[in-house]
């Protein structure tokens, strides 16, 4: 049985539009959080039975047209307008059967373990696939097997106030979007599932679809056990070919501290200038 994906995801979007975001009078006697079917039907200009056959599976081919009237109705950004295209899409396809292996090209391995910056792979569902010495050196996050949102889950749930909610509710998004309609794959049920188990909060994030794209820079600040104090410039790129992964590499502003703590951290795990032995790295079956 194939689920309703793409139902699902237009019903929490609806949900959480309030009428007076469209221009709509409130009432009183409202009983739908949100918009109601016939409203969004309106203001995307086509008919409430089309757009009720689309929430509820009865329709499966939307046309591109009518996805971004409903992407305009529900405030949908960029990313969250893309998502929406890629269930459509998906939606009617069996799941999934065959397992498949995320592994990374040996010649991105290998660029990864050269750089004398830290820097790591992200695979499709926010593992570390590889890793070289100096971002091994910076925090267990980014031991090869580890998974991102998972560490981050399990630290605010231990009581670590350096990661923000906001953090979490970000990566939750970003793997919302990456899977896309392979809502079903076995390994990523499982990881939500195991999440949900940690935190009533990421129950109720997740039930918000929300999609977020992986931002291409951002800053990490990082209390490290030995060199102190880390601002890091966090750039991510997507490597050639393998679009569910991401390049991302740390450095420090130039001329600051995190710039020398980092030449420093290179030095004390002997990384600085040597050469490369073959990266660390993790097949992931899927």
């Amino acid at each position: 049985m194939v689920k309703n994906v793409l139902g699902e995801y237009l019903r929490a979007r609806r949900e959480q539009v309030g009428p007076e975001d469209v221009g709509i009078p409130a009432s009183s006697s409202r009983r739908v959080p949100g918009l109601r079917r016939d409203e969004v039907a309106m203001l995307a200009g086509i008919s409430t039975e089309y757009y009720t056959r689309l929430e509820q599976g009865r329709d499966r081919r939307p046309s591109a047209q009518v996805l971004d009237a409903i992407a305009r109705v529900l405030r949908m950004d960029a990313a969250a307008t893309v998502h929406l295209h890629r269930l459509a899409e998906g939606t009617g396809r069996p799941r999934r059967a065959a397992r498949r292996v995320e592994r990374i090209r040996p010649g991105v391995a290998e660029l990864v373990d050269a750089l004398a910056m830290p820097a790591w792979i992200e695979g499709r569902y926010l593992d570390i696939l590889t890793a070289n010495p100096l971002a091994r050196s910076l925090s267990p996050l980014f031991e090869p097997g580890t998974n991102l949102l998972r560490s981050v889950v399990q630290a605010v749930a231990a009581g670590d106030d350096v990661v923000s909610d906001a953090s979490v509710r970000g990566l939750l998004a970003q793997l919302r979007g990456t899977a896309g309609s392979d809502a079903e794959d076995p390994y990523l049920a499982a990881l939500v599932g195991e999440l949900i188990l940690i935190s009533d909060d990421i129950a109720r994030a997740w039930s918000r679809h929300e999609v977020q794209a992986p931002p291409a820079s951002t800053t990490y600040h990082l209390d490290h056990p030995q060199v102190g104090p880390l601002d890091l410039v966090i750039e991510k790129f997507h490597p050639v070919g393998a679009t569910d992964q991401l390049l991302v590499i740390c450095r420090g502003a130039p001329e600051t501290p995190t710039e020398q703590s980092l030449s420093l951290l290179a030095s004390m795990h002997g990384t600085a200038g040597q050469p490369v032995t073959g990266p660390q790295q993790v097949d992931l079956e899927r």
